[in-house]
Order: C-alpha cells, then sequence, then structure tokens
C-alpha cells in the first residue's frame, strides 16, 4: 500500500496556485495576495488632529493649570473634510475636529476635555507640549512603501489598510471552486422521508462544511445515482466551472462503485490504497486541468481523507504557504489501539490536564461510520505505522481541528479541579 506522505506528496506535485486575479475588496476578503502591494499615496495623507479640542501654540499656553487657566479668543472652527485651513495667529485657538486638516501656525491640539469647551473664549486648564494630538502626514504609511507582501491573507485590517491606499481591486488569488458530489442510489435529500434501506446524504453537507472552511466557493451537487452514464454526464457538465471536484463514495470494490469504473477508465485518475485507516480507498487525478479527489463514502472516512488530502490541496491553490492545523505533541490519557502497518487518525479530545500539559483522550467510537463521536472531538491524534498499541503517558504528534486555528489555543491557562490524566476541553480555556 501506497504511504500517507507518499499520496499527499504526489497530489501537491500535480496542483497549481491558481492565476492571479484582481478582484473588488468584498470579493477578495480571505484571499492571499498574488503580489506585493506598495503605497501611492501617504497614511495619513495630510497633518490632522487625533483629538476633537482647539488647535493653539503650545508657547500661549504653557502656563495653564486649573487654578489659572489661559483665556484665549477662538477664531474659527475646523471641521473633518475641510478644505487648508487658515493661519492661527499667535495667542488664538481655533477648535478643531477629530481628523480635520490641522492648520498652519497652531502647534497642539488642546484635547476638549481639558477645556471649558469655550466656542468664542476658550479657558485652558492644562499646558500641552508641542506636537500633542497631531497625526503628521505619512507617519503610518509613505509613497513606494511595500504596504503587503506578496502571499498575506486578506483580513478585516489588511482589507481596511488596501481601502485607506485606495487599492480597489488587489490582486490576489481567488478561492478555489470546488464541486462536491456525493454518489449513491441509497441517498435521500436532508429533510425527506427515509425508506427502507435508504440513508440520509450527509457526505455532500459535511465536505462542503468543510471545502468552505478551507476558503473555497463551493458547490453542492446531490441526487447522483449508481448509474455510471449519469455519474459521468454530471462530472463533464461541471468541470468546466470549477477548479476542484470532490466525491465521496463508489472507490472501494463493490460492484456498483461508479465514481471508481467512470474514473479509471478515463486513464486520468488513480485508485489506490493508502496505508491509513480511516480511509484506505482513494482516489486522485486531474481531468481537464481539475483536480478531482475522490474520497470514501464512510463519512468520517470522507471528513479525514479531506482534511489529510483536500485542505492541503486546496491552500496550495489559494497561494498560501505558512502553517496551517496546529501540531502539538500531546500526552494519550487511555489505552488505545491501532492496526499493524496502518497509520491511524484517531478522534480525540485535546485540553489541559492538571499539571497545565496537553492531554488527548478518546472521542468515543473510532469506526469510520461513528460520526458522532468524531463531531465531538477537536483533534485526530496521529498513530504511527509501527505502534499498535498507545498506552496511558505515551506522548504523539495530535493535529488541532479548530476551523480557525491560533495560538491562543495552546497557550490557554489550567484548568482548576481537573484530576491528573484527565482532559478538559479546549474551548474552556478560550
Amino acid at each position: 500500500m501506497k504511504t500517507v506522505d507518499e499520496h499527499i506528496s504526489d497530489i501537491l506535485e500535480s496542483v497549481g496556485v491558481l492565476p492571479a486575479r484582481r478582484l473588488p475588496l468584498a470579493a477578495a476578503h480571505g484571499c492571499a495576495l498574488a503580489t506585493d502591494v506598495r503605497a501611492t499615496i501617504a497614511l495619513p495623507g495630510f497633518d490632522n488632529s487625533a483629538m476633537d479640542g482647539y488647535a493653539v501654540r503650545a508657547a500661549d499656553v504653557e502656563q495653564a493649570s486649573p487654578e489659572s487657566p489661559v483665556l484665549l479668543p477662538v477664531t474659527g472652527e475646523i471641521a473633518a473634510g475641510a478644505a487648508l485651513p487658515d493661519l492661527v495667529a499667535p495667542g488664538t485657538a481655533v477648535r478643531i475636529m477629530t481628523g480635520a486638516p490641522f492648520p498652519p501656525g497652531a502647534d497642539t491640539v488642546i484635547q476638549l476635555e481639558w477645556t471649558d469647551g469655550g466656542t468664542e473664549t476658550v479657558a485652558v486648564h492644562r499646558a500641552a507640549r508641542r506636537g500633542l494630538h497631531i497625526r503628521r502626514a505619512g507617519e503610518d504609511v509613505t509613497p513606494g512603501s511595500l504596504v503587503l507582501p506578496a502571499g498575506s491573507v486578506l483580513g478585516s485590517t489588511q482589507i481596511g489598510l488596501l481601502a485607506a491606499i485606495n487599492v480597489a481591486r488587489p490582486p490576489v488569488r481567488p478561492r478555489p471552486r470546488v464541486a462536491v458530489l456525493s454518489t449513491g442510489s441509497e441517498l435521500v435529500a436532508v429533510g425527506n422521508a427515509v425508506g427502507p434501506g435508504q440513508i440520509v446524504d450527509s457526505n455532500s453537507h459535511a465536505v462542503a462544511a468543510a471545502a468552505r472552511e478551507a476558503g473555497c466557493e463551493v458547490r453542492r451537487l446531490t441526487g447522483v445515482p449508481d448509474d455510471p452514464a449519469q455519474f459521468e454526464a454530471a462530472l463533464r457538465a461541471i468541470l468546466p466551472e470549477v477548479d476542484a471536484v470532490v466525491t465521496t463514495g463508489g472507490v472501494s470494490v463493490g460492484a456498483h462503485d461508479v465514481v471508481k469504473e467512470v474514473l479509471a477508465a478515463t486513464g486520468e485518475v488513480r485508485f489506490e490504497r493508502i496505508a491509513m485507516q480511516p480511509g484506505q480507498p482513494q482516489g486522485f487525478g486531474v481531468i481537464d486541468g481539475v483536480a478531482v479527489f475522490t474520497l470514501p463514502g464512510n463519512p468520517v472516512s470522507a471528513l479525514v481523507s479531506f482534511e489529510l488530502f483536500v485542505r492541503p490541496a486546496l491552500r496550495r491553490m489559494r497561494g498560501l504557504t505558512g502553517p496551517d492545523r496546529p501540531r502539538p505533541v500531546v500526552t494519550v490519557a487511555e489505552r488505545l489501539t491501532s492496526p499493524p502497518a496502518k497509520r491511524s487518525f484517531l478522534r480525540v479530545l485535546v485540553g489541559r490536564g492538571a499539571d497545565g500539559g496537553l492531554v488527548a483522550q478518546s472521542a468515543g467510537g473510532q469506526g469510520s461510520h461513528h460520526l458522532s463521536a468524531a463531531a465531538g472531538a477537536n483533534a485526530l491524534l496521529v498513530v504511527p505505522e509501527d505502534v499498535t498499541v498507545v498506552e496511558p503517558g505515551d506522548q504523539l504528534t495530535a493535529i488541532l481541528l479548530a476551523a480557525d486555528p491560533a495560538d491562543e489555543l495552546l497557550a490557554g491557562p489550567v484548568v482548576d479541579a481537573v484530576p491528573a490524566g484527565a482532559v478538559a476541553p479546549l474551548e474552556a480555556n478560550v
């Protein structure tokens, strides 16, 4: 059998980064920059006030105190968006609002709270140093400076920065377009009556959600029966519209495994047995430039296979190169078993023990159909091929499955009142 590492390596060698596109900011949210972005304007674009208050000369208020306020005539007002203001004469003050252009002649801003708020004459109760509460032009970004390097993922702050420097359509790697197909004449749609021998189609919903969590645009195709002609027609119809296709079911050795029957005949999709549990039967290939992943039909097998093989490929398409899922070393809390010569991915709950270390315990049944146990897990415990028994206290790598993993998950406080060897959910520490 092929190893897990060999299979993912072959997939990543066959998958390329999607061509760059210039997208509107809303559509670019969550995408990675394809090139460096440099500023063409300064931030701020002009000197402006950081506070509501009064623009004055510091020398005119250097003797101000609550006991002996300095009185200054107010000669005008400057609001945000105003044109270039007039000169502030010595011994006077001008009311100024946050974001308003700072006037020549003045050299500091007295915040409103340090005054009586006067509109004709203002009493200043505190002295202020020169330059207080003034945002200088270009102090954040200067023209020509590198604002965001290629590969940066555009979150809310990055989108805000691009908007501030007037970039309306940044060059990004677009979200992969993914089609999800669940095959099987026994499948019925969620919400419909379930007859004898029928099961609800959960795989297409689960895999589609996993693809969305991986940052993709997803189309979920349903109602594809175990008929070779109908499956091939559905596949060929969707190929021109997507960057990847993910199927579940029909890849083993059964008489009605139409996915394998149709795709193997193309000569472009290779079906293999991978030395892993769950998820041994796998298929992958590229048809008309579209990556095609064929995953097992058991629900947990499909989700684990997506995590290990499809998610990294989709990240490659998105141009993402940094770390994805955290993979800490954890201490196992109970005796677990694994089949020989296979790498197991056990569904576990990882949290903090009484000593502050990360501890893993089984989330429940480990069968490839035990979806409820998988739903209660927050990690996959990786058991190497040469290990068949894991004893309490053994240390292994775990793959954390948080939808948006962050270092905080690994840095939370120790949960009190948890006995040694027990586990508390990581969510309790966030």
